[in-house]
């Protein structure tokens, strides 16, 4: 087991190198006030004014400027059978965890971004890209969201399940990553899902505060 860098018995903001605009980590920092980077992330952070409380990963995308400014922040873990991103969760005990900057500059580090909150069902994770909230969905949960609104299941290994609330049911479909996904359906009302199986709900961004509803009781 890995020992534990950070703990916080309410939410971590985790910062990578990618996309994340100053905007979007401060509302981040209002709901988990605790800030960890990913590696190349701290600079993400200093650029925008924000000092983690740790920065974590193997430190090789930090310029050595920024490991000077936090070299009493820095946690080297140089293995190589995990990503950055998979570093800080194992390492980082919360609640619930937003992470932001792990899209947008290479679709390697999304695809394994989106594979590392997949693998994860006992942690609450929630990846927050450039227009959407990303994470994988409970066996059970209840979305509030507008009518209209687009929701999207994407299967990152076989899965099935069940929905009230949605324009396009669920019932009777066996989902695969290289077969049938659910993308672009639409809320008609409360949603409620049950669902077996690895599966990702993708949301617009704005909703953000419903998903932590559901995901963080």
């Amino acid at each position: 087991m890995s020992e534990m860098i950070v703990q916080s018995e309410g939410g971590v903001t985790l910062l990578g190198g990618g996309v994340a605009e100053a905007a979007d980590v401060t509302k981040a920092l209002a709901l988990a006030p605790a800030l960890v980077a990913a590696d190349g992330g701290a600079q993400t952070a200093l650029f925008h004014g924000f000092t983690p409380q740790a920065v974590i990963g193997d430190l090789d995308s930090l310029s050595a400027e920024a490991q000077a400014r936090l070299s009493d922040r820095l946690h080297r873990i140089e293995e190589q059978d995990s990503t950055d991103f998979g570093k800080c969760l194992d390492r980082v005990a919360a609640r619930f965890y937003l992470c932001l900057g792990f899209t947008g500059l290479r679709l390697d580090h999304t695809l394994a971004a989106l594979s590392e909150i997949a693998a994860r069902p006992a942690q609450a994770v929630v990846l927050i890209a450039e227009d959407e909230v990303i994470f994988r969905a409970p066996p059970r949960f209840r979305l509030d969201l507008p009518a209209t609104t687009r929701l999207s299941l994407y299967p990152m290994g076989p899965a099935s399940g069940r929905a009230e609330g949605l324009l396009w049911p669920l019932e009777g479909l066996e989902f695969t990553p290289a077969g049938r996904v659910g993308t672009s359906n639409e809320v008609t009302g409360p949603v409620t899902l049950e669902i077996t199986g690895p599966m990702l709900v993708l949301v617009p961004k704005a909703h953000l505060g419903a998903v932590l509803a559901a995901l963080v009781p």
